[in-house]
């Protein structure tokens, strides 16, 4: 039975400021750093195989804190970041293979990055709600197919992260490897999602805390047996 781990990143910058971040790399800030240790510790007692971040570093740092402020979750391994890429010879960063005995992969992927807020990325958003209207605002940050100008729609990220989760992550599961998936609200609501096989109307009002891990065991066939929030 193997476990899947997911946490939305610590609080960023721009989090504590109230503003859409969106595809912007804000890292996260002394509050995030705190939370994403916090959460180490309630993770003590599972020991992650494989672990996907997205490309933005405020989910690379969590991942990072997470897997090396308590050395149990690793067993003992070291975390490494592994970059796929399309190109055959990127820098030469495909060379490397390491040592699985010894090492704990860290693939960040652009697949599991937040939606795309677009015109509204940087905005403050109490300050967006005054400027086009409460109702409109909320239409753009809540609604499952509406999406922001020049933006994405929860629609649209479910297209591109729930495929990568069957196709990349998935198969871990199955093979019963524990894995950590440290992302951000929109594209782990996705994959809750494709996972609970909520309805669009169910999961528009699915909210997820920063730096709080949710469990799933996932049996041999890909399926949910249990589930927990470590609030």
């Amino acid at each position: 039975m193997a476990k899947l781990i997911l946490i939305r990143h610590g609080q960023s910058l721009w989090n504590a400021e109230n503003r859409f971040t969106g595809w912007v790399d804000v890292p996260l800030g002394e509050q995030g750093r705190a939370e994403a240790t916090i959460a180490a510790d309630k993770l003590e007692t599972y020991q992650v195989r494989v672990c996907f971040t997205s490309l933005l570093f405020r989910a690379i740092e969590t991942a990072i804190i997470i897997l090396t402020e308590v050395d149990d979750i690793c067993d003992g391994r070291i975390p490494i970041i592994k970059h796929e890429v399309e190109e055959k010879d990127w820098h030469g960063w495909d060379k490397y293979q390491g040592n699985p005995d010894q090492e704990l992969p860290v693939y960040p992927t652009a697949m599991l990055d937040e939606r795309y807020y677009g015109e509204l990325q940087g905005l403050n958003k109490a300050e967006t709600a005054v400027k086009f209207g409460k109702e409109q605002v909320q239409l753009w940050r809540r609604s499952y197919a509406v999406a922001p100008p020049g933006g994405e729609s929860l629609s649209d990220t479910v297209k591109r992260t729930v495929p990568f989760f069957c196709d990349r992550i998935l198969p871990h599961l199955i093979a019963g490897d524990n894995v950590l998936i440290a992302a951000h609200g929109n594209s782990l609501r996705a994959i809750i999602k494709h996972l609970e096989n909520l309805s669009e109307e169910e999961i528009v009002n699915v909210e997820l805390g920063t730096a709080i891990p949710i469990i799933y065991d996932i049996d041999a066939q890909g399926q949910i047996t249990h589930k927990v929030i470590l609030n």
